[in-house]
């Protein structure tokens, strides 16, 4: 495990907080790595804890990116941020994730890294997906509006998931943001997930089997293999697709 110890100033004494890396790592030479991105409030300077739902949500993606990817080289980094809330102008998560970048690029250099982000989450890992070493971005029922910007995203390749019955965060700002980023990316997918709800329990094995894919898919091609979890995907979300009703 990493630690970062960090200070946010507020309108009282500063508050000295800490984000946290958990990760799994290949049990070889590391070839990429997956950095799994919670989600949390808009407004909070409340240390986020282990045991809080945001961050517990995010272990079974953890781990089923490592079981899929680790015996080709991918290791799978979980960052717990160091307050709870984006926090407007401070973007508190946002600097969580662009240390925690900092870090993946001390220990290996120049791989390829896939953000996995939900709500919250899925906001930091459009906005972090300018560092250049992200080559594709995996966003799960993200907050996102009107005002969020699609330039971190140039030349990426990134899926957008979103359930129906998402009353959290919008479905129709994300297929918005999706529309206006595409002539950005170097790939563009949405996927609408009917009836599934924010939080990812309904449908949850596909919510799973989706990102799993795409993450999959994207590091088979940068390094050189085959992999059923990619095929899975095509057979879910053809390439040529830009959205797809599941």
């Amino acid at each position: 495990m990493t630690d970062r110890r960090t200070e946010f100033h507020t309108n009282g004494p500063a508050a000295r907080r800490e984000a946290a890396l958990t990760v799994l790592a290949a049990p070889g030479t590391t070839r990429g790595v997956a950095l799994v991105l919670h989600g949390g409030k808009a407004h909070s300077f409340e240390p986020v804890e282990a045991r809080h739902l945001s961050p517990l949500r995010m272990v079974t993606f953890a781990l089923h990116l490592h079981r899929a990817g680790k015996d080709h080289g991918l290791a799978v980094w979980s960052l717990r941020n160091s307050v709870r809330g984006w926090n407007g102008p401070d973007r508190s998560a946002l600097q969580d994730a662009r240390w925690a970048l900092q870090q993946i690029s001390a220990q290996h250099p120049g791989v390829p890294v896939y953000l996995v982000g939900h709500s919250m989450g899925g906001l930091t890992a459009v906005s972090a997906a300018d560092h250049p070493q992200v080559d594709a971005v995996v966003a799960l029922a993200p907050w996102l509006s009107p005002e969020t910007p699609v330039t971190p995203l140039a030349g990426r390749k990134v899926l957008m998931v979103h359930g129906t019955g998402d009353h959290m965060t919008s479905p129709s700002q994300s297929l918005a943001f999706a529309r206006r980023a595409t002539r950005a990316t170097a790939s563009m997918q949405y996927v609408s997930l009917h009836g599934a709800g924010h939080f990812m329990v309904r449908r949850g094995r596909l919510w799973h089997t989706l990102a799993t894919g795409f993450v999959m898919k994207a590091f088979a091609e940068r390094a050189g293999f085959t992999h059923p979890a990619a095929r899975t995907l095509a057979e879910l979300v053809p390439g040529s697709a830009a959205e797809v009703a599941l």
